[in-house]
């Protein structure tokens, strides 16, 4: 018979808040699992009274929704947490971001909409911004061009099973350029395929079809997460739970 863990049983999770926040500055540099270390932690400096796993090794409910890749900033990371005890989600949302480094900013926290289905459905696209110094915006705009005008384009991706190659062009939505100061920058939209699409892919894929080389290396951030609508802009993804309103049982504590 297998061992039972010692002592109760952890508390049960009884609001689950979602959080959008940022990565900025020189923490782009910072990988994945250095921001979740530095979110656990701010957790627990602002005694945000989470809900625990249950076994031998209890760990609190936390789940990340599709980190930005390292080096590039993001203005819309996502991650759900699940509390033992209800609390108002804009007092969590202070608390958490007085207590997370400079680069780390909690911009929003809203309440899990009852019915509303899973945060990571709602993120199968994303919109980058990507800024390319001492590049001229009208090679650019014909690279561009011609990368949509093409059928396929296909980039070799390095993966944790090796090297794969992937089509860019049928997960890219829209791309579009504009010019300021000096630098070419370039909006795109792509859809979260596996293996994902990032920024370098796409300019490998503009390097393949129209010989572009920035000459400088290129700075990207993430501006939004969501599903496309029937334009194809990506929406918010936390709409649906602040339609949602859910009423709470009884009254939320402060953090």
């Amino acid at each position: 018979m297998a061992r039972q863990p010692d002592g109760p049983p952890p508390p049960p999770t009884v609001q689950k808040l979602r959080l959008r926040y940022t990565k900025r500055g020189p923490l782009r540099f910072a990988s994945h699992r250095d921001l979740a270390r530095a979110l656990e932690r701010a957790l627990r400096r602002a005694q945000v009274p989470m809900a625990f796993s249950a076994g031998f090794s209890p760990h609190p409910k936390i789940s990340y929704m599709g980190a930005a890749p390292t080096g590039a900033a993001s203005e819309a990371e996502y991650v759900e947490i699940g509390l033992a005890v209800r609390c108002d989600p804009e007092a969590v949302r202070v608390a958490l971001d007085d207590s997370l480094p400079p680069g780390i900013d909690v911009l929003e926290c809203v309440e899990a909409g009852e019915g509303t289905g899973g945060l990571a459905e709602r993120l199968d696209s994303t919109r980058w911004r990507i800024d390319l110094a001492d590049v001229d915006p009208e090679k650019l705009s014909a690279a561009v061009r011609a990368l949509l005008s093409a059928e396929v384009a296909m980039v070799a991706k390095r993966t944790k099973n090796g090297t794969k190659d992937v089509d860019v062009r049928a997960a890219l939505v829209s791309a579009s350029v504009a010019g300021e100061a000096g630098r070419a920058i370039l909006h795109v939209v792509v859809r979260q395929v596996t293996p994902t699409v990032r920024p370098d892919d796409v300019l490998a894929a503009l390097a393949a079809v129209a010989d572009l080389h920035p000459p400088v290396p290129p700075r990207a951030v993430r501006e939004a997460q969501g599903r496309l609508d029937g334009t194809g802009e990506v929406t918010d993804p936390l709409e649906p739970d602040r339609e949602a309103g859910s009423r709470c049982q009884g009254e939320p504590q402060p953090v």
